[in-house]
């Protein structure tokens, strides 16, 4: 096991890797920006070193900064989180060209699943159904693009390989209106990702977004824990977690699991990442892998009694699973809350100093979060400041743990989405289970 690792981010995740390294006997080096010298992570590490300024470029996307942040304090390892350079191939490559062990996939592995084409075909390839659509990029020819959209069937969407996190991605619903919608896309990606490629798929109209969580280490062994629903989104940005997912059977989980684990055999893939589906009318469709640990893994550390974090830096050390598929068990229901400093409302953004913050409790409820009171909320990078999850014997009895939770909570100095996520956790159709992704935009009224 490794000596000593550096912690490459920032809040909530940065706290997460911390524990679990005091746990595995690690010991921890944070690297911070000038705007986060008061984070909590930073105060408990056991180095702290300061790799720039507030802006992100010159901190936490700054590669050379954090590499040498390793190199002072000799460290052996570099742990990314998520966001920030995750999923970056050239940091993960650059990280183990200087010595050190990235906490992560192969950096050809990260490349390979960054690309929405070509994740497509090594899914396909793997067996795992994927939205109907061959995947290749759109060339210039616009017959072929008209054609290819009839036999698709409209609604089709555009789609550019490098996007994510909801960006880069058109609905066209005519054919009068495809062929713009393909060059206002490929500007958008070529500008936006630095990459104008795009491909054309069909739109699914109602689906719910479904993951499976995978681990996989160096030794060819490869298991799933299970799913998560993540259908609550506003503006692709998912909003609430939970697992597992509602109406799914345990014949479809143990089928997709296990797909997706043979998947990550065939790739090669080591570490843990996550596969995600849209779900339509009883079936599965592949939109994508994420190479990292996920926002939302706390709700299958809650149904599953296994540490995400801590099997990451096992399998970076270069240790096989801990265990094995048969050894996985499900119990209960665990939802998350994402708590952001915004106004509830308007989404706004709420940076500011919090006076006052208490921590809610009871059976089954954890509160992963970095802020204090006191605690300066800066506006230089995304808002969100915690997870509220709750876990019960049910989905009913996590949903009623959820309420007492939220209504426990108190964040005073900013605006907080805690009203949002109280009225979810009241709709009468979120009780029911199983709302597609635009479920949540529509009770807003965002079209």
């Amino acid at each position: 096991m490794f000596e000593k690792i550096v912690i490459a981010n920032r809040g909530e995740i940065a706290l997460r890797i911390l524990r679990a390294c005091r746990e595995l006997g690690i010991k921890t080096v944070a690297v911070y920006s000038e705007a986060d010298r008061d984070l909590k992570h930073v105060r408990l590490a056991d180095e702290a070193v300061c790799i720039g300024p507030a802006a992100s470029a010159g901190s936490y996307l700054n590669i050379p900064a954090i590499i040498s942040a390793a190199e002072v304090t000799d460290a052996e390892a570099i742990h990314p989180g998520y966001g920030f350079l995750s999923e970056n191939a050239d940091f993960s490559e650059k990280v183990s060209q200087s010595g050190f062990v990235f906490i992560g996939p192969r950096p050809e592995t990260i490349r390979m699943m960054g690309d929405k084409i070509a994740a497509k075909k090594a899914m396909q390839a793997a067996g795992i159904p994927c939205v109907p659509g061959n995947g290749d990029p759109l060339g210039e020819d616009e017959e072929t693009n008209l054609k290819m959209a009839r036999e698709i069937g409209y609604p089709v969407i555009i789609k550019a390989a490098g996007g994510g996190g909801g960006r880069g991605m058109r609905t066209v619903h005519t054919e009068s209106a495809l062929l713009n919608a393909i060059a206002m896309t490929k500007a958008e990606a070529g500008t936006a990702f630095g990459n104008s490629t795009v491909y054309m798929e069909k739109f699914l109209e109602d689906p719910r977004h479904i993951e499976f969580q995978v681990l996989a280490d160096s030794h060819g062994n490869a298991i799933h824990l299970g799913e998560r629903d993540c259908s609550m989104q506003r503006r692709h940005q998912k909003v609430v977690e939970e697992a597992p997912a509602p109406g799914i059977t345990e014949e479809q989980r143990k089928q997709m699991g296990e797909r997706c684990a043979l998947a990550c055999r065939e790739i090669g893939y080591s570490g843990a990442g996550t596969f995600e589906f849209l779900y339509e009318k009883g079936q599965f469709y592949f939109i994508e892998m994420n190479t990292r640990v996920q926002v939302e893994h706390p709700v299958t550390e809650m149904i599953t009694g296994f540490d995400i974090v801590k099997e990451q830096l096992r399998i970076a050390a270069g240790e096989p699973l801990s265990i094995t598929q048969e050894q996985v068990k499900f119990t209960g229901h665990a939802i998350e809350c994402r708590l952001n400093a915004e106004d509830p409302k308007t989404f706004m953004p709420s940076p500011g100093v919090i006076d006052q913050f208490h921590m809610p409790g009871g059976p089954g409820i954890r509160c992963e979060t970095h802020i204090y009171n006191g605690y300066k909320v800066p506006p230089y990078y995304d808002s969100m400041i915690g997870k509220l999850i709750a876990h019960g014997d049910d989905r009913a009895s996590a949903i009623a743990r959820m309420k007492t939770a939220l209504s426990e909570m108190v964040i005073d100095g900013i605006k907080t989405n805690i009203p949002l996520q109280q009225s979810i956790m009241a709709d009468a159709a979120f009780a029911l289970g199983g709302q597609n992704i635009h479920y949540l935009e529509k009770k807003l009224g965002i079209h």
